[in-house]
């Protein structure tokens, strides 16, 4: 598959993930669990359908196949865009307040998407 087309299908995917992650995560907060294990649960989340979605159609190929080597990968991949994410978040929240953390964790998700599509592209899925 063209790196056009997988980029495509990886942020059609992505939109869907982070708007679950996001919506979990405002929800969460707002009913007062603290930003970061909200942040957490939004992130779990999304990644569920994510891994999945991606490995059938995103990355599918025959280089790629979706086992438990690629999920550990991705575990991996996941545990630490989620904590980078996480401090994000928590900085944030410490320094401007809830409502900004709300607003810029759209921004932080964009930029550990770009990195999560170069890690999936060319680790996570791979043989």
């Amino acid at each position: 598959m063209s790196l056009s087309r997988q980029g495509q299908h990886y942020l059609a995917i992505g939109v869907g993930q982070w708007l679950l992650d996001w919506a979990v995560m405002v929800a969460l907060s707002h009913y007062g669990l603290s930003v970061e294990l909200a942040n957490i649960a939004g992130r779990v989340s999304g990644a569920l359908i994510g891994f999945w979605l991606n490995g059938w159609i995103t990355f599918a190929g025959d280089d790629t196949v979706l086992g438990r080597r690629q999920l550990f990968r991705f575990l991996l991949m996941w545990t630490l865009t989620t904590a980078i994410s996480t401090w994000a978040m928590g900085g944030i929240n410490q320094v401007a307040g809830l409502k900004w953390a709300w607003l810029a964790k759209p921004a932080v998700e964009i930029a550990l998407g770009g990195l999560g599509f170069v890690l999936s592209r060319h680790w996570v899925y791979r043989r």
